[in-house]
């Protein structure tokens, strides 16, 4: 069970039954998308479970582009990456779900590693990700 709760100040408190799951700064007070790890708010995406401590904010301003990956054929070994990096490359956030899934997207942020993630509906946030990030 997944619960969110907005605080007055703009923050969101994500809480599951083992406890809480981290803390989000958001904008404008409500997600355009959110499956409980990956949510798109007006100016940022945000990746739940990236850090142990919490969830990483990335501006749409950041994002220099969006890469789909394949989890099938040799990438298919990638849908087990249920958290960290398996090449000092890509970063994946945690999902247990993601043995289940068969598309990833990866983030150039401008870095070296680069953060993978793969969202219920990849083809939604990509949609989100072109129209808000300015094109480059």
């Amino acid at each position: 069970m997944l619960l969110a709760l907005t605080l007055a100040i703009g923050i969101v408190i994500i809480i599951t039954n083992g406890g809480a799951l981290g803390m989000v700064k958001m904008s404008s007070g409500h997600f355009i998308y959110d499956d409980g790890r990956i949510a798109c708010d007006d100016d940022a995406l945000v990746i739940r479970w990236y850090y142990l401590w919490g969830a990483k904010r990335i501006p749409y301003s950041a994002i220099k582009t969006v890469t789909e990956l394949p989890l099938a054929g040799f990438n298919a070994v990638r849908r087990w990456r249920i958290w960290g990096s398996g090449d000092f490359i890509h970063w994946w956030n945690l999902d247990t779900s993601r043995p289940k899934k068969s598309l990833a997207l990866v983030l150039d942020v401008g870095r070296h590693i680069r953060p993978t993630i793969t969202p219920d509906d990849p083809g939604l946030v990509q949609q989100i990700l072109s129209e808000r990030a300015p094109a480059k």
